[in-house]
């Protein structure tokens, strides 16, 4: 089943549906499994009669938008031919007519479905598919975020496992979680990935000094110091972190003055023995 810190991404992308399409309703959930979608978040609903609804694959307009893997539509729910009708019932309580399903789509897969709904039978406008589409990028976006933390979190603690001949792997590991952890929308989530990466660079067995444990630096300015550990240069960190040069650039001047550094390398060495790094 879809972790439930998954719901903040979805509400997230409902709410901007609404707000951008300018729809009174919208709903939609990730799959549970390769042909099940159960609907998890409603925003605009005046009744529950959505909530929960397990949508199968090729049944109703959600049901067709997941087998498709392609956005569908249709003008009037209740009366429209194009689509089977298990869940009218539901459909009905809620008053919907005129419907946009969108799924979700990550690495070719199926994830999950959202829609976007009027409560008149009217023909949908390129306008309200492009939001509905636009909603469900920033679903898949976020997912793809999720799917790469956990596949580097599981990677990085291989690496930890096999031994100091891995660690330079673990290195560039705990620099590119740190790099995805301000993408991450669940802010419970992204915590316990800094946690992660705190963890990791107190793992190295280095024994900081008292004064090396105080220096405190901004998440950022760790950020940029492990891109420079990992050898990048200003403009290469820029672009790993979705930062401008002349930013990161500020960033490393900040860190290297507390960390006493006057090159790039002290600062990277500093950072270690503070326990800032891998």
């Amino acid at each position: 089943m879809p972790e439930p810190v998954d719901a903040v991404e979805m509400r997230t992308a409902l709410a901007g549906l609404r707000r951008t399409s300018g729809l009174p309703v919208a709903f939609g959930g990730l799959l549970s499994d390769a042909r099940h979608a159960r609907i998890a978040e409603l925003d605009g609903a005046r009744t529950g009669a959505l909530r929960g609804l397990v949508i199968s694959a090729g049944s109703g307009l959600g049901g067709k938008a997941i087998a498709l893997a392609r956005p569908c539509a249709v003008t009037d729910y209740p009366v429209s031919r194009h689509i089977s009708h298990e869940y009218d019932t539901a459909v009905a309580a809620e008053g919907l007519r005129s419907v946009v399903a969108v799924p979700v789509v990550v690495r070719r897969t199926v994830r999950g479905v959202l829609y976007g709904a009027l409560r008149t039978p009217v023909s949908l406008g390129d306008r309200t598919f492009d939001a509905a589409v636009a909603a469900a990028r920033d679903v898949e976006q976020a997912l793809a975020v999720r799917d790469e933390v956990r596949e580097l979190l599981a990677l990085t603690q291989e690496q930890a496992a096999a031994g100091p001949g891995a660690w330079e792997d673990v290195r560039e590991a705990h620099r590119q979680l740190r790099a995805l952890a301000p993408r991450v929308a669940d802010p419970a989530l992204r915590d316990a990935l800094l946690a992660v990466c705190g963890r990791l660079a107190s793992a190295s067995g280095a024994r900081a000094t008292p004064a090396a444990m105080e220096v405190r630096l901004a998440p950022r300015e760790v950020d940029v110091v492990a891109c420079v550990a990992a050898g990048a240069t200003n403009a290469a960190a820029a672009r790993q972190l979705g930062l401008r040069p002349e930013t990161v650039k500020g960033y490393l001047r900040s860190a290297m003055r507390k960390l006493g550094a006057h090159t790039r390398l002290e600062a990277v060495v500093a950072a270690r023995r503070a326990g800032l790094l891998p």
